[in-house]
């Protein structure tokens, strides 16, 4: 068994190359089929991010009840003031929150729509739910806490407990709101204070306030004729029905069951179904990269030996590396074009030991072929499980593939494909979340009254994909125009360790607003346009969340493309030079 201490990459299969390279010609043969299979998916869906709907209103509005927390408790409508407002008690609001416990600060309230803290782990509670990302660099204030996760995965129990330690810990629960969503945020000018308003008649008042809602907060279905005439049991997997399943899906015994999607949280949910009900039918237009997960229980020796700091050591490292890495690939003399194309084969040669891993595990062989996925690698979510692929072996279990099409009807008993209809007892929809809203369910108005996503119709405009010129004292956590990393808590740490030194600058010196310069923001807009677009890749991948279903984006419209230390870099300039660009008012 490998041993705790020791430090991998995420992605250790694409480092470095472990074979001769083939002819070029094979790689230009699999990039056509690439290709191939993404025109395929666009002709289908041609309409991009609008095949989804994100309106759980009517005879949706089952979708979004909130299965874990029960009724919502009745309370009076809060009108107060607190210093530091959080949308969203997840991560970005725990660890943000923990800085500013450090700067001093005491009135921090978080609003949060579900019952508790824990954003994601609060509402992903489908079985099997699990960290793609090793639990000693996801976890965020180890140091702090002096908690020891007890996976090198950690499970989605185990997640969202260690949440609640943090609220705890730092005193969070005393002024949070929860069952309570924001619905308007707008500015006062006069008051220099932000009257948030909520759908629990609150009229609250902030001097700051984070948006803290998440990258993926709201859940989403595809847009398909009929979904609403099914007669049999469904719901979305982020409000898992276990009174209908059972505890532990005892209760499938019995029953049909049908999943629509195959991305990261079907992954680790199929498997599940699969040991659990009379019969699985798993619902596929596009499938995920399987890689293999090699988790194993925290060593208690190497638990025991941890010295205070280390997982900011940890952090270091791994920083280190990825420097590292950003300084191997500038190879002297060699062009742009080979650069490009080195990097291509390479990942080619990564996807096709994936799909030489699903012939050796799944025994149909069309059924292996339908499990292939042919884009490059990190065009969609990449996934790790053990068990997800050996599920298709179950007699049980049919992987119905529909060809980049989808799903497009659904009658009474269930979903029809090429005219076939599967009936079905439970639908289970893991159709994903609306990715990267700044507002979700909230207006945002700034100066002179102007809406947030008003002021982005001719492009996203942000300084650090943080502040926005306009809207003072507002910042917005894990959204456009940021750095993504696979191992998101990590960048929102950084972000976080920004604002709330950001909002003690601002407090130290007197100051009651702080807003991004036009400057500022003019500068980071070119920055990100800078250093989007170099390649087609976006436009080769396969149409998934990442690319915004393939639709056309401008180039400011994403995320930051100049790597993640110079990310944190630019952090650490502006804040060494906060006078160049922010104002500030008294």
């Amino acid at each position: 068994m490998a041993d705790s201490t020791e430090e991998k990459p995420f992605f250790p299969q694409m480092s470095g190359r472990s074979k001769p390279e083939r002819p070029q010609e094979y790689y230009e043969a699999i990039k056509q089929k690439f290709a191939e299979e993404r025109d395929l998916r666009l002709r289908y869906r041609p309409e991009g991010t609008a095949q989804f709907t994100s309106d759980l209103s009517g005879a949706f509005a089952k979708y979004a009840i909130d299965p874990y927390a029960g009724e919502v408790k009745p309370r009076e409508p809060i009108n107060d003031s607190v210093e530091c407002l959080f949308i969203g008690g997840g991560f970005s609001a725990l660890l943000t929150s923990a800085r500013l416990r450090e700067y001093g600060v005491e009135s921090i309230r978080i609003v949060e729509r579900g019952g508790d803290v824990g954003g994601t782990w609060y509402w992903n509670r489908y079985p099997g739910a699990a960290c793609d990302v090793v639990a000693y660099d996801y976890l965020p204030l180890l140091d702090e806490t002096g908690y020891v996760p007890t996976r090198h995965y950690a499970k989605a129990p185990e997640i969202y407990a260690y949440c609640q330690l943090i609220a705890k810990k730092y005193n969070l629960y005393d002024l949070a709101v929860f069952q309570t969503t924001v619905t308007s945020t707008v500015w006062n000018e006069d008051e220099k204070m932000w009257h948030v308003e909520t759908d629990r008649g609150d009229h609250m008042k902030a001097r700051f306030v984070i948006c803290a809602n998440g990258t993926l907060s709201k859940p989403k279905l595809s847009k398909i004729d009929g979904m609403e005439t099914f007669k049999g049991h469904t719901f979305h997997t982020s409000r898992w029905d276990y009174d209908y399943c059972g505890a532990d899906l005892e209760k499938l015994h019995d029953k049909v069951v049908g999943i629509i999607g195959t991305g990261a949280t079907a992954v680790q949910a199929i498997p599940r179904l699969g040991a659990a009900a009379k019969e699985l039918y798993v619902f596929q237009r596009t499938p995920s990269s399987i890689d293999i997960k090699d988790d194993w229980p925290t060593k208690e020796e190497w638990a025991r030996k941890l010295q205070p700091g280390w997982q900011a050591k940890r952090r270091e490292r791994a920083r280190a590396d990825a420097r590292k890495m950003e300084e191997d690939r500038h190879v002297p003399g060699v062009s742009r074009e080979e650069k490009i194309r080195r990097q291509e084969n390479a990942n080619i040669d990564y996807m096709m030991r994936i799909h030489k891993r699903i012939e050796e595990i799944v025994e149909d062989k069309a059924t292996a072929e339908a499990l292939k996925p042919w884009y490059m690698f990190m065009c969609k979510r990449p996934c790790f499980d053990n068990d997800y692929l050996p599920t298709y072996n179950r007699p049980t279990v049919h992987l119905i593939d529909t060809h980049g099409k989808g799903i497009t009807e659904i009658r009474e008993r269930g979903p029809v494909f090429e005219g076939k209809e599967y009936p079905l007892d439970l639908l289970i929809y893991a159709t994903g979340f609306e990715v990267q809203k700044t507002g979700i369910y909230n207006q945002i108005r700034g100066e002179r009254g102007i809406e947030l996503n008003d002021k982005y119709q001719s492009g996203i405009r942000t300084l650090l994909g943080i502040h926005s010129q306009g809207y003072p004292n507002l910042f917005i956590m894990g959204g456009y125009q940021a750095s993504f990393q696979f191992n998101l808590t990590d960048m929102l740490q950084v972000q976080g360790d920004h604002i709330a030194a950001c909002i003690d600058y601002a407090r130290r010196h007197g100051y009651q607003t702080i807003d991004a310069t036009a400057e500022a923001e003019e500068w980071w807009v070119q920055e990100v346009i800078e250093h989007r677009g170099k390649t087609t890749r976006n436009q080769d991948c396969t149409p998934g969340y990442y690319n915004f279903e393939g639709e056309f984006q401008r180039r400011q419209d994403g995320n930051y493309n100049g790597g993640y230390n110079r990310y944190c870099t630019h952090l650490e300039d502006v804040r060494a030079k906060m006078a160049e660009n922010f104002i500030f008012k008294k």
